[in-house]
Formats: C-alpha cells, sequence, structure tokens
C-alpha cells in the first residue's frame, strides 16, 4: 500500500514551498531513489498547471554517483565544467525542488578535498543564480530529502523509524500539514520584528561567547519555504564585526566529511584560528576555499523542537530547537549579506544549558528559548 505521508509531503512541498502556479517550469533534482516523491510531485504540479522537469541521477548504492566520479576521474577541464542544464533551469525557471536521497552518505568521504574544491567553485555559479534570483522571488527554490537506508544507518535508525523522523519533521502526519507551517510563520516573525533595528548580539553559554552586528541586516523569518522541514530564523552578519570564539557541539559536515569538536576564534570577522578534534586538516583546507570562506555568511537560531536528535543530515540538524547555527561562505542576499564563497558550511551549537543571546543589552534568549 502506498504511503499516505508521501502525497501529503507532495503537496506541502508544490503548494506551501514552492508555490506553483500555472505555467511554473519547475525543476525536480533527485536521484531515483526518491521515485515515489517524484512520482507525486510531478502529478501535483501537472494538477497545479505546472510544467515540471525531472533532473535524475542514478543512485550510489555500489558505485559512485556521476559527481564523485568526475571528482575522481575527471581532467582540470572537466571539473571546471559547468553543468548546462542546471545552469539553464536555474537561471531561467521560475521553480526547483531538490530532494536529498542519498543511498551513499559516505562516497566522498576519502575524496582529495582540493579536486572537490576546484568542482565547487565551478559550480558555484550554479549557487549564486539560487541565492541571488531567490532573494528577488523570481525563483521559488526548495530543498528537502526523501528517506533512505543510508540516511537511516547515518541516524542510528531503521528504516521505518526514521521514515517516521523525516515525515513528522515535516508534519506530513498531520490531516492539514500546511496549516502547521503557516502558524510557524507567525509564531517566529515576533522574533523576527524584535530584531528590527537592532545592532548587537552578544551570545554567551559554555561553548561560546561571541560578539557581531546585525547593524542594517534583515532577519528572515525561515518556515518551510526554502527548506523543509524548517524552523529558524536567520540573517547575515556584518561581515567584519565578529569577535570571539566559539566550539560547535554537534558534528560540522560537509561534502560528506564528518568535523569534530570544531572550534573557530574570530577577529574582526575572519576565522583567525581553527582546529578540530577530528578531520582537522579538512576544516583547515576548506578554510583557504575563497576569499569569503573565512567569513560568515549566516547567523541563525533553530526553533524547531520536533526535531530532537542529531541525524547527521544538516537540513534538520541546524533546525534543532534550543540551538544556534553560523556558516562559513556564502550569505543569502536577502540578509544584505554582502559575503561570497564557493561553499556555504553550517555549524551548530547547543544552547539549552547555561547560554543566553543578548541583543543590544536585552536578553532574547536564554537556556534555548526566547524570552521576549
Amino acid at each position: 500500500m502506498a504511503d499516505s505521508r508521501i502525497s501529503k509531503f507532495a503537496d506541502i512541498l508544490v503548494q506551501h514551498s514552492a508555490r506553483v502556479v500555472p505555467g511554473d517550469r519547475v525543476l525536480i533534482e533527485a536521484t531515483t531513489a526518491a521515485e515515489p516523491l517524484v512520482r507525486e510531485l510531478y502529478i501535483k504540479i501537472l494538477e497545479k498547471g505546472g510544467n515540471p522537469v525531472p533532473l535524475l541521477q542514478l543512485p550510489d548504492t555500489f558505485f559512485p554517483g556521476h559527481e564523485d566520479l568526475l571528482v575522481m576521474k575527471g581532467s582540470d577541464a572537466q571539473l571546471d565544467f559547468v553543468p548546462p542544464f542546471q545552469k539553464l533551469a536555474y537561471d531561467n525557471f521560475e521553480s526547483r525542488i531538490r530532494i536529498h536521497s542519498s543511498t551513499n552518505t559516505r562516497s566522498q568521504t576519502k575524496m582529495d578535498s582540493s579536486r572537490s574544491q576546484r568542482r565547487g567553485k565551478a559550480t558555484s555559479v550554479i549557487t549564486a543564480a539560487q541565492m541571488q534570483r531567490g532573494a528577488t522571488g523570481a525563483f521559488k527554490w526548495v530543498t528537502t530529502l526523501y528517506p533512505t537506508e543510508a540516511y537511516a544507518q547515518e541516524a542510528g535508525m531503521s528504516l521505518q523509524q526514521y521514515e517516521d523522523f523525516v515525515f513528522n519533521s515535516v508534519h506530513a502526519h498531520e490531516e492539514d500539514p500546511i496549516k502547521f507551517w503557516k502558524q510557524v510563520e507567525q509564531d517566529q516573525q515576533k522574533a523576527v520584528d524584535f530584531m528590527k533595528g537592532k545592532n548587537q548580539v552578544i551570545l554567551r553559554g559554555p561553548n561560546v561567547d561571541l560578539t557581531l552586528s546585525v547593524k542594517g541586516r534583515t532577519f528572515m523569518n525561515s518556515f518551510g519555504t526554502f527548506n523543509m522541514p524548517d524552523g529558524e530564523i536567520y540573517t547575515g552578519p556584518v561581515e567584519d564585526s565578529v569577535n570571539g570564539w566559539v566550539k560547535f557541539t554537534y558534528p560540522a559536515i560537509y561534502g560528506s566529511v564528518a568535523v569534530e569538536g570544531a572550534e573557530l576564534t574570530f577577529s574582526n570577522g575572519r576565522v583567525e584560528q581553527a582546529k578540530a578534534d577530528k578531520n582537522q586538516d579538512y576544516l583547515l583546507k576548506m578554510l583557504e576555499s575563497d576569499a569569503g570562506s573565512r567569513y560568515l555568511g549566516e547567523f541563525a537560531i533553530g526553533t524547531n523542537f520536533d526535531i530532537d536528535t542529531f541525524s547527521g543530515q544538516i537540513l534538520f540538524d541546524e533546525k534543532i530547537g534550543g540551538s544556534f547555527h553560523m556558516a562559513l561562505g556564502a550569505g543569502y542576499p536577502e540578509t544584505g549579506s554582502k559575503n561570497k564563497s564557493a561553499i556555504h558550511w553550517d555549524m551548530i551549537c547547543d544552547m539549552r544549558k547555561d547560554s543566553e543571546i543578548l541583543v543590544d543589552g536585552e536578553l532574547l534568549y536564554k537556556n534555548g528559548k526566547f524570552v521576549i
């Protein structure tokens, strides 16, 4: 029997996230492992009068996926090649739904990071188009995840447990999930409104002692349009304003590599010192990606208390209620961020014990919860 939650999941993505209207060209990016969701999306986009355009990859269960093969075996010229169909869609389409659906989450673990970096620089023009057109509303993009055995294993769950985790996180089990996400928007707007016109943010706790400026920047209310699941408020801090120290309490995963115990020290916005308990060399290598990779493109507070388990997937983990995260690299133009980079690496820190966030001297957040 088909899982009715998949149909509701597709409804959420088409109606709430991508907001498909007649005539919209909608790119669907996924592996064939997500076929049940891709099929439902295709049908529901048609029903809305849109034009679904699937761009599917083979799963990488037994062999590396095509991007992994390219990094492993391609020449420099091939690494620099920009995928033309993807670029065309990101430059011109009205919408994109990306479904993470890997069947091998460790496929890139042993890859040469310098080759991965080179590939990332080549495809950064696609990411830039996503951010720039997304900021104006011309490109309604959303990223989500379909449960696979590989993700379940990473999270330490059975496939059935992980399916429940994913579908519960997006609220596909509810009678009216879109109503739920509209309520999230209203609830988070209070904190967004409080941050308007503010300047200095101070974070204090066992794992953080940071100051940063948000002067002239905009906090965004994230309630399921760009990400699904969701639950955060975020901005781009003033690039040269970040000072202090933070130790991220969860593994920082990028390109299938988990950096554990990452510690960063900032001076005038720039990461001046960095170390980690595991994969420190990878952290240092990624910090040298380009001129913007040592600066922050994002500061965010996670608000989703339905996600209370670290799963190894940043799409879920950065939303954990009672945490904040910061992203090295590219910022979102709609926040006012000016930082540009080939990377956008989110790192998460728990704030649920002996921690606080002050804004212009006023207490905003205490032990994982807003107090305003």
